[in-house]
């Protein structure tokens, strides 16, 4: 569990990634149900695993050692396991590379999905679209 008040430092990124792609599903298919959104929403691919560098690193090293990551939550876990499994496969091609560079070229690299819970990825929206409207509601405050 992290420390209280830490933040996310990719979070900026990942909530532009999330909207370009609630953008794009919302564009291509107009007759969805608003709960399904949240399903496929999550389920499309991300520019790259939004996790730190840093986290992955000692993660996919305590996985090398034989951890299972039985506390982790599933789709966390999902997460880490298909980074562990490119790691293997960029050691394997270039075996010059220490585990470290590894990880960092793989999480800089697309991930098959956002491995977020379509619950998780409403709360994000819905914080978006909540602080747009805030921050248009400053602009336009003079209007009212």
């Amino acid at each position: 569990m992290k420390p209280l008040g830490t933040k996310f430092e990719y979070e900026a990124e990942r909530n532009e990634n999330l909207m370009r792609a609630y953008r794009q599903l919302l564009g291509d298919v107009c007759h969805i149900s608003m709960p399904n959104i949240y399903d496929q929403l999550v389920d499309m691919p991300a520019e790259r695993f939004w996790v730190s560098e840093e986290r992955a690193a000692i993660v996919i090293s305590k996985m090398l050692r034989g951890d299972r990551l039985s506390d982790m939550r599933p789709n966390k876990r999902e997460m880490f396991r298909e980074i562990y499994r490119r790691v293997k496969n960029m050691r394997k091609e270039n075996p010059s590379l220490s585990v470290c560079e590894c990880v960092h070229k793989v999480v800089r690299n697309a991930a098959p999905k956002f491995y977020l819970t379509p619950g998780s990825a409403k709360v994000i929206i819905c914080r978006i679209k909540q602080k747009w409207f805030d921050e248009r509601k400053k602009r336009l405050r003079h209007l009212f």
